[in-house]
């Protein structure tokens, strides 16, 4: 197993033109859709896909004084999550885990707004922030209990300010809400976070949010990861609008930014959340990426987006991206990137001891604490889980 992906090592050998082709406009302002369909959005953009480092006069303070060791950083956080990733998915396909969500192709969104975060913010997940997960500390490990069906979480919230994932789609900007709104009346300067994807922006909870958030000025960023499909349903058709431009109606700005951008989007990120800080209330941020996998690993992209879409997103890779930047840049020689394809795999290897080292799931867990007094109803479905679960058994003995 390789740092980078097939795919993008493929779009590294083609030429760098077919790159060049595919990568999105870089603007200075908080961007608008493209006039045409199909076009490429404005957005704002620190690093092309051939890792060319582009001014930016409103964000470039942000990430002005980034050194060759920070960026390197970033590379590996990357790369790691990456790996670990990766190592999951191969998990689940051999039955060790019940689920998987990957994030492949959004680790840029994922560790460049992961790591403007202070320790004392406080982050609201969905179910695929591993990326944002590391920087905060979480052992992946502790990530795929709750894959395996053995834990609820596995976390500490608290330890890490960074709460438990979230299943129910959207529910977690209210949390985040909520939680800022108290951070506000406490008088901290900390911030708060929401991560969601495009297809949550349509949930009737998210727009409650909006409209608390705004209306008390509350310190917290929401950070949408349009990844360009809510499982099989495309953006456009969940929005007439750029997502990021919705803020404006609820009464504070988006932006959106090239979320496969990393430094991109730690600019943004830290520019969002200094404003949340300074009382100024909250930012929407839109990270314009692409889901490179599949939804969960129940789900078959082949039957709803064809492959030339997919391969134009893969030349914009994010790791391959920042590679190419840390390589022209000379911030990085081979090195580097030998020492840490080692420290990939030996990730890769501790996360598969660990979860083929976690108990079986009880089987049975799930009848339990439904009702505080208990419920004959559940006791019969019980009844009949278990003489299920025997026929295998006696199948066994035959």
């Amino acid at each position: 197993m390789t740092v980078e992906s097939t795919a993008a090592r493929t779009s590294r050998r083609s030429a760098g033109s077919k790159a060049g082709s595919t990568g999105t406009k870089a603007a200075g302002t908080r961007g608008r859709a493209g006039a045409k369909k199909g076009a490429d959005p404005e957005l704002v953009q620190l690093l092309t896909p051939e890792g060319k480092r582009v001014k930016n006069a409103e964000y470039d303070k942000y990430v002005a004084g980034i050194t060759a060791e920070e960026l390197r950083g970033l590379y590996r956080d990357m790369v790691l999550t990456r790996r670990f990733d990766a190592e999951a998915t191969s998990l689940q396909r051999q039955g060790e885990l019940g689920l998987w969500a990957s994030l492949l192709g959004q680790e840029a969104a994922q560790i460049g707004s992961g790591r403007a975060l202070r320790d004392d913010d406080y982050v609201f997940p969905t179910y695929r922030e591993h990326g944002v997960a590391w920087c905060r500390g979480v052992d992946p490990t502790n990530l795929l209990g709750m894959f395996r069906g053995v834990n609820n979480g596995g976390w500490d919230p608290n330890g890490n300010n960074f709460h438990l994932y979230t299943i129910v789609i959207g529910s977690q900007t209210l949390h985040a809400t909520g939680y800022a709104m108290g951070v506000a009346k406490d008088g901290a300067d900390s911030a708060v976070v929401a991560y969601f994807g495009d297809g949550a922006s349509s949930q009737g909870d998210v727009a409650e949010s909006f409209t608390f958030s705004a209306v008390y000025n509350a310190p917290v960023v929401f950070f949408c990861q349009n990844n360009q499909w809510a499982i099989s349903e495309p953006t456009e058709k969940q929005t007439r609008v750029p997502l990021y431009q919705r803020a404006r109606g609820f009464g504070f700005p988006g932006v959106r930014v090239d979320g496969n951008d990393v430094l991109a989007c730690l600019a943004v990120t830290k520019w969002a959340l200094e404003r949340a800080r300074a009382g100024e209330g909250p930012t929407l941020v839109e990270a314009y990426t692409y889901r490179m996998g599949a939804h969960t690993t129940s789900d078959d992209p082949t039957r709803y987006r064809g492959d030339e879409e997919r391969l134009a997103w893969e030349a914009k890779d994010p790791i391959l991206r920042l590679r190419r930047h840390l390589e022209s840049a000379h911030h990085a020689d081979e090195g580097f990137f030998a020492e840490l394809e080692a420290e990939s795999e030996a990730l890769g290897r501790r996360v598969r001891e660990a979860v083929r080292a976690m108990p079986d799931p009880d089987d049975f867990a799930i009848f339990e604490n439904v009702y505080a007094d208990g419920h004959a109803l559940v006791d019969e479905e019980r009844a009949r889980f278990a003489a299920y679960q025997a026929s295998f058994a006696d199948a066994e003995g035959v």
